[in-house]
């Protein structure tokens, strides 16, 4: 048996070579004898040879609309090393942009070196950047515990954040450091966001096979652009590659906590103008290091954990950093922003002064933002609202520098007097909250609101009140799957965009997920309009089926890609009202009677929800008292917000005295 058909898959990777569920391939194992046989594993996460399972899908019928690039990856996955995997994908990107250089990397296996050429082969056929970025992906997902990673949306925010603060004139050629590039995810956002010509990108990283990744990745990204890069394989702080280099922009997510980072070869190292790094504080060293290869006016964005913004140990040198403008501001990031992602991480923009009286400003405040609000809690894997953030800080970094401007709600401008004190504290959240005290008149504003609030639900109470129900024989009802056949309804359910869709711009609808539903109901993701297989249109009733956040609305918006577990149901306007099937199917009884489980967790089977039958005539009333009742379950939810923001606001001003009434 080659090396090839001993490559062991699991259920779920089958799955994804065919394009399918895994209960469809548990199907097929029941279902038909000729299935290839267990080869390892358990009986519970069985393994099949890749060999037998690729030639069996073909034989029927199963690889009709599949690329070779889903049967790479098993292959390399079963190299087994996490850095010979990374090695070879990174040189079968060399040899898919140049296959007349045939030296492979030393380090690799001569399996590996033959998978690197198979994998090329692959490339120049379905597309050479597409299946890299696939095998990165794949390699990232599997080595995910011993890799830091840099999300894309925080990686374009912080280029943005460095392209904005940045001072100087326009130039033929901009230079870029990321001093700890890991797989390049930095990098590669800096050059998707700069779209001017001539861009030098200078980067280094201690694994080799981070580095050789992150070298193919830019390859791909600088084909057809005036892009040079320079990607170097060494210990930054203690033996930079780049030691006499300047850059326009700085972007850097470098290791935290490292205590053996140099301290005692370094002591007297000249990048220390603000003072010797205390040994437990790396991440100062790491700033200083920024700071040493910026050009006059060049700006640095950094991510750093929130214990660098207060802690003792490093109190001079963040004094000094304010001192002499360097440290411009700072922003409290949400938790799950990146990893580790427990914790609310801070970005620092740092700047270099300018050549001459530049428009610099003087170092007289910081710019403290607080964007912890844009977490997305209460979903079961918590993400940042990258939206609201995006905008938010980007538009908190525009007054930077504009002292007539005032910052937005959650920033705000702090004299150095205020910072410069026994601690030194530049933790935003400490100064915002103090900002964001509401005046007077913001208090009268609200509760005018919160009363007029109160006098809608009044109303609303005193109709729905009014409502008679009559005793006897319950009204007869039909299933969602009974209408469905009946030509009554029609039945969409949503689905996962690729990764690639999803990432795509052009042609984009919002994307709503079940996530998005637990947070505040907004959509938080675009997704082309020709990949998205269930687009909710005006008028169409849009049903959760899971029982943590089950709900029925009638879609009164713009079209809207939906997610996995929400479905669309289209209504013959003629049979049925959009807004009496809503209010019929988000009774709770309805969604715990078609639950297919007791736990909350549970599906909603969206067929077995149950539709009263009434004449057109009697629908309308319905459809008006559950439009009344779900505005007033509107009012309640909104009202609990507001009177809870109220009773906060009244306690933080009643306790700092004042009263004067």
């Amino acid at each position: 048996m080659s090396a090839h058909d001993a490559v062991p898959v699991s259920l779920a990777e089958i799955a994804r070579i065919a394009g399918v569920g895994r209960a469809a391939v548990s199907n097929w194992r029941r279902r038909h004898d000729s299935f290839p046989t267990r080869i390892g594993g358990t009986d519970v996460s069985p393994q099949f040879s890749l060999a037998e399972v690729e030639q069996w899908l073909r034989d029927n019928g199963k690889l009709k609309d599949i690329g070779g690039r889903e049967l790479l990856w098993p292959r390399f996955e079963a190299l087994g090393s996490r850095n010979e995997s990374g090695l070879a994908i990174a040189e079968a990107a060399r040899r898919m942009r140049s296959p007349q250089q045939p030296t492979a990397h030393p380090e690799l296996s001569a399996q590996a070196h033959d998978l690197a050429t198979e994998a090329a082969k692959v490339g120049r056929e379905e597309g050479p950047r597409e299946t890299f970025e696939f095998l990165l992906q794949r390699w990232l997902e599997t080595h995910v515990r011993q890799l830091s990673t840099t999300p894309p949306q925080l990686a374009a925010l912080m280029a943005r954040m460095a392209l904005a603060v940045r001072l100087g004139p326009a130039q033929e050629r901009l230079t870029l450091l990321d001093p700890a590039c890991g797989t390049g995810h930095l990098a590669a956002a800096a050059v998707q966001e700069y779209d001017s010509p001539g861009l030098e990108v200078l980067a280094c990283e201690r694994d080799p096979a981070l580095a050789a990744l992150t070298a193919g990745r830019l390859d791909f990204l600088a084909e057809d652009r005036d892009i040079r890069t320079r990607i170097a394989t060494a210990d930054t702080l203690r033996d930079d590659p780049f030691a006499s280099a300047q850059a326009d922009i700085a972007l850097c997510n470098p290791p935290f906590n490292e205590r053996d980072w140099g301290y005692e070869e370094l002591a007297t190292d000249q990048r220390w103008t603000h003072g010797l790094p205390p040994r437990t504080e790396p991440e100062l060293a790491w700033v200083q290091h920024l700071l040493s290869h910026l050009k006059p006016g060049g700006a640095a964005v950094v991510v750093l954990p929130p214990a660098v913004a207060s802690r003792k140990a490093g109190r001079r040198i963040r004094g000094s950093l304010l001192r002499t403008g360097a440290l411009r501001a700072v922003v409290s990031l949400p938790a799950a922003s990146a990893q580790p992602h427990s914790v609310s991480l801070q970005l620092w923009i740092l700047r270099a002064a300018p050549d001459g009286p530049a428009a610099a400003h003087p170092g007289q405040d910081a710019l403290l933002v607080d964007a912890t609000r844009f977490a997305r809690s209460g979903t079961r894997e918590p993400s940042p609202d990258w939206g609201g953030l995006d905008s938010f800080v980007l538009t908190a970094m525009a007054t930077l520098d504009q002292l007539d401007q005032e910052p937005p709600k959650g920033a705000v401008r702090v004299p150095l007097l205020d910072l410069l004190d026994d601690e030194v504290d530049v933790t935003p959240g400490r100064y915002t909250a103090a900002a964001a005290e509401p005046s007077r008149e913001q208090l009268s504003d609200k509760w005018d609101a919160f009363g007029s609030m109160l006098s809608d639900m009044a109303d609303h109470a005193q109709r729905l009140s009014t409502l008679g129900f009559e005793a006897g024989t319950p009204q007869t009802t039909a299933t969602v799957g009974d209408l469905v056949k009946a030509g009554a309804l029609t039945l969409r359910a949503g689905q996962q965009p690729l990764e690639s869709a999803a990432t795509a711009c052009g042609g984009a609808l919002p994307l709503l997920t079940v996530a998005d539903l637990l947070h505040d109901g907004a959509p938080s993701g675009m997704v082309p309009s020709g990949s998205a297989p269930a687009i909710a249109e005006e008028g169409d009733v849009v049903v959760a089926g899971v029982a943590r956040a089950f709900k029925a609305w009638v879609h009164e918006g713009p079209p809207m890609a939906l997610g996995p577990q929400l479905y669309i149901l289209r209504v013959d306007s003629e049979k049925m009202g959009a807004h009496f099937l809503a209010g019929c199917l988000r009774a709770p009884a309805n969604g715990r009677q078609a639950g297919t489980h007791a736990s909350s967790s549970s599906r909603v089977d969206i067929r077995r929800l149950q539709v009263l039958q009434l004449p057109p005539e009697k629908q309308t009333v319905y459809a008006e008292a559950f439009r009344r009742l779900h505005a007033f379950e509107e009012l309640l939810t909104t009202a609990d917000s507001s009177g809870k923001g109220l009773v906060s606001e009244m306690s933080d001003r009643l306790a700092a005295g004042g009263l004067t009434t």
